[in-house]
């Protein structure tokens, strides 16, 4: 129990400080630290995440941090998908859904760990909101996530509102919380029909994981994001490692299939950022006419 609340205290920072990575980090402490079943796991992290959200949400709207309306918007089309994924979630095996979250961490992982193309400088100044299309679409998409696999979504709306709205990450942060507590209660609600929820564990951890986030909201700012980002990201590869040996049959990892698909997802990286470098370390010239303009 011990472990289970220090840990449950990572969740709340992570969610302080980057709005987002609670349920990463929650389903995997419920199912292997407190031995829950992998859809009550899904379920009570619904709660914890939802809950803990509104807490850490309060420091950052005392410091202006949140765009209410944007926010309201986004968690609305959030939670239709919720619940659609919520009870969608019912009727597919466990192990399909672990699996199912643990490619989304190293997704998450990937996301987290690449570098903004064109760099922070190229970042749109913060406008109004965001285009009703867009909130829309986005999230619709991340709350359907949301409630097949417990994932609060912070992650993917973090950088939606990000790029999408041309928020300052330090109200996309705040925003996202918003948008996270919404949809994870209706992800919730969509659960509650096939599941039921050990509230002692639930109470506990989500009691653990509101303290880490107001630690969390407090330190945001203080720290450096990208280098946070960064440690966060290697976590979160080890974790959706763990969790798909744990998942996946012995035989998979020999079989020579698995590692082509691993061979070439490395390849592929390396050469993705071999790429990146090149064009970084040797910029292409201007067009002819624009360095006519210039002689003139």
């Amino acid at each position: 129990m011990a472990l289970i609340v220090a840990a449950s205290l990572l969740i709340g920072v992570s969610l302080g400080i980057l709005g987002g990575g609670g349920s990463i980090l929650t389903v995997p402490i419920l199912v292997y630290l407190a031995g829950q079943d992998t859809k009550e796991a899904i379920a009570t992290s619904l709660f914890v995440v939802g809950v803990t959200s509104l807490a850490a949400l309060v420091p950052h709207a005392r410091a202006h941090r949140v765009r209410w309306k944007t926010g309201l918007l986004f968690g609305a089309f959030s939670m239709a998908g919720a619940y659609g994924g919520g009870r969608i979630a019912e009727y597919i095996p466990g192990t399909v859904l672990l699996i199912a979250f643990a490619l989304m961490m190293l997704a998450t992982a990937f996301a987290m760990l690449r570098k903004p193309r064109g760099g922070a400088k190229k970042v749109r100044p913060a406008r109004g909101d965001l285009p009703l299309k867009h909130i829309a679409v986005e999230g619709l998409v991340v709350g359907a996530v949301t409630g097949l696999v417990g994932s609060g979504g912070g992650f993917l709306v973090v950088p939606a509102l990000a790029i999408l709205g041309g928020l300052p990450m330090g109200i996309a942060v705040g925003t996202s919380l918003l948008v996270i507590a919404m949809k994870s209660f209706a992800g919730l609600a969509g659960h509650l029909s096939g599941v039921s929820i050990d509230w002692g564990i639930a109470l506990t951890v989500t009691g653990a994981a509101v303290i880490g986030s107001l630690i969390g909201a407090r330190l945001a700012g203080r720290i450096p994001q990208e280098a946070l980002r960064k440690a966060f990201g290697w976590f979160v590869v080890v974790m959706g490692v763990f969790v798909l040996a744990q998942q996946l049959d012995p035989a998979a990892w020999t079989h020579p299939a698995t590692w082509a698909v691993v061979g070439a997802a490395a390849s592929g990286a390396v050469a993705l950022r071999l790429r990146r470098r090149s064009r970084t370390t040797h910029p292409q010239p201007a067009p002819r006419a624009r360095q006519d303009a210039v002689l003139k």
